[in-house]
């Protein structure tokens, strides 16, 4: 038996402090203050009789297709039912139903805490994590009250109790992207949900933050209602302006490395490339510092690469400045500036796949790029210890004679090795035989072994990503939406707009001007930086919501449109043509097996026939007594 008290305190307390420090990707004062909607202590209590139930479903190691398939046997609509009776409390007037699908998730990451402890049973908690996840996803798309479904179930915060303390308030749609909880995600309620999230059609309550309200003016068709700089907090309008101006930036790069300076004086150009670049350096340190280590990843090391080529550029380039003029000094110095500038050439243009990646092409292979880094580090990993061992031999060899004289060409010999160009008639003189042999088995271990190794984890990784390629996508999409989502800022100024908040509103004005003056000020600037944008978006919000008001008057929903095979569809009237009639005639059950079917079909005959044989025994011994 597991101790649970200390898989709480232990295993549980890390992914805790994790996910508390990941989740405030943005933080602000208002998030800070957010309470769970449902005391921690029920949530929990909820979140326990789901687990209890999952393990009694899945007893035991079973086929994962018989869970995952479509009309499973092993997550049956009474499992459903039963799950869903979890949120409510027998004797007691409370319905807790709106977190079964928070505590499902929670159940999930459970599970897989107890997989990494006791390995000898990883096999079945981890299916029964995979029943967690489809058992949320079946709740989500069985519920036809969207409003409730994306309002109360999915948005809404809740807490648990881990070690005596309640973690940070999440929400399903938070916890999901979180674990990397792809079937949920990929369910059609949750992307309705965050579809909607990302038009800005569902918004963080200004008065309780804890819970998101439709958009007021969505129906509104006045052009002033929609031509507000809060609107710039949508995600979808976050996302156009972050493009734009990483266009600007490579636009702004590729005009300067093409007009050199030889005077090493900085033209406009350049000014501008460097005051963009000062403004992504501040926006990733501010990040950084309130997030901490857990902020980095794969983009954000990236990015901090190409921002720190940009600034060994620029101070090198003001170095050059302090020499005098057509100085061989100066002269060397602004040519190493551009050497340094021309050197982060593909890094701007590899950096634009950041912001493409709500595109699906863009967006599957970056997941697929993604996975292969992270498989490169088991190769890499191999590949330092069997460098560090050959590297020692062949430097050992190389002082026999007390003398070190061929590191420098011993490093690169290795490395070209490496890159699949070694060279074996340059061993020849160097300490034959023993030289040439230990560089055979070198190049044997890492272009057969090691980079076959390489090669098979790159497959591996494209392989399990292209197989469920639609789920990864929008498990991405959804990702970054949350990223606009999660604790927004008050005040929307992406980079560079960031440091005229930061040199122009928050320095001279946040320390001593009442909130309401402050924030009057900060929305009267953002109004003249994001005009030209929000000349556009209310132009097609304004279009949006007379789609909205002609949907609402079909009592339709608010985002559906007419398709092609939808425009004649009220003329047609199967009941009364006997069309209906045909087809349930004649249309297969695809829910049961045929097997099943046909067992079904035999148990009736059988049935028939034992009735029969009973009908015919009564009447004999009638006979007989007569």
């Amino acid at each position: 038996m597991v101790n649970w008290g200390k898989l709480f305190s232990y295993a549980d307390r890390d992914r805790r402090h994790f996910h508390d420090e990941l989740q405030a990707l943005l933080p602000s004062h208002r998030e800070t203050a957010i309470p769970s909607a449902i005391p921690a202590r029920e949530v929990t209590h909820v979140a326990l009789r789901l687990k209890y139930q999952i393990e009694q479903v899945v007893p035991c190691e079973l086929p994962e297709e018989r869970i995952t398939q479509p009309h499973s046997d092993v997550i049956t609509p009474q499992v459903m039912a039963t799950a869903k009776a979890a949120g409510k409390v027998s004797g007691v007037d409370k319905d807790h139903s709106s977190c079964v699908v928070y505590c499902l998730l929670v159940c999930k990451t459970w599970f897989e805490s107890q997989a990494k402890l006791e390995l000898w049973d990883s096999a079945l908690h981890e299916l029964r994590a995979v029943a967690c996840e489809r058992l949320a996803k079946f709740i989500i798309e069985e519920e036809e009250d969207m409003p409730y479904l994306m309002q109360e179930v999915l948005l809404k915060r809740y807490s648990i109790l881990v070690g005596g303390e309640e973690t940070k308030p999440s929400n399903a749609i938070e916890k999901a992207v979180d674990i990397h909880a792809v079937v949920v995600i990929g369910s059609s309620g949750y992307q309705k949900c965050i579809n909607h999230l990302w038009r800005g059609w569902l918004i963080q309550d200004e008065d309780d933050p804890s819970r998101f309200i439709d958009y007021k003016d969505k129906t509104s068709t006045r052009y002033l209602d929609h031509f507000d700089p809060d609107r710039m907090r949508v995600p979808q309008y976050q996302n156009v302006l972050q493009i734009v101006v990483s266009l600007i930036f490579l636009g702004l790069y590729t005009g300067a490395i093409n007009t050199i300076n030889p005077g090493v004086e900085l033209d406009p150009v350049e000014g501008l490339l460097y005051i963009f670049t000062l403004g992504f350096i501040c926006d990733e340190f501010g990040k950084f510092y309130k997030i901490g280590r857990y902020y980095l990843g794969f983009w954000n090391i990236f990015n901090s690469t190409l921002y720190t080529l940009l600034a060994i550029s620029f101070v090198t380039r003001c170095v050059a400045l302090s020499h005098e003029y057509e100085s061989e000094k100066r002269i060397f110095l602004n040519k190493l500036s551009y050497d340094w500038l021309a050197f982060s050439a593909p890094m701007f243009w590899m950096r634009m796949l950041l912001y493409l990646d709500t595109f699906r092409f863009f967006g599957a292979m970056l997941v697929v790029l993604k996975v292969m880094m992270k498989e490169s580090l088991i190769f890499f990993a191999l590949l330092i210890v069997v460098l560090i061992g050959f590297l020692q031999g062949f430097i050992g060899m190389d002082q026999t004679d007390q003398q070190l004289t061929a590191v420098n060409w011993i490093i690169q010999q290795m490395l070209n090795a490496i890159m699949g160009d070694p060279s074996f008639d340059v061993w020849d003189t160097f300490e034959p035989p023993f030289g040439l042999i230990l560089y055979y088995i070198y190049n044997f271990i890492i272009i057969v072994i090691l980079l076959n190794v390489l090669i098979a984890l790159y497959n591996s990784a494209y392989e399990d990503i292209t197989s469920n390629a639609i789920d990864e996508y929008l498990a991405l999409f959804s990702q970054k939406t949350i990223q606009f989502v999660r604790a927004p800022d008050e005040n929307v100024f992406i980079a560079p707009f960031n440091l005229i908040e930061l040199l122009c509103l928050s320095l001279p004005f946040e320390w001593w001007m009442s909130e309401a003056y402050y924030e009057r000020l900060n929305d009267i600037v953002m109004g003249i930086i994001y005009s030209p944008l929000l000349v556009i978006t209310a132009y097609l919000e304004v279009r949006t919501a007379h789609k909205v008001k002609f949907n609402r008057n079909r009592n339709e929903t608010d985002d559906d449109t007419i398709e092609e095979w939808e425009e004649l569809a009220d003329e047609m009237d199967h009941e009364g043509s006997g069309w209906h009639k045909k087809v349930e005639e004649t249309k297969p059950n695809v829910v049961v097996d045929g097997n099943m079917l046909e067992l079904q079909a035999l148990r009736k005959e059988m049935k028939q026939l034992m009735e029969m044989v009973e009908r015919m025994q009564k009447g004999a011994i009638t006979d007989g007594t007569s």
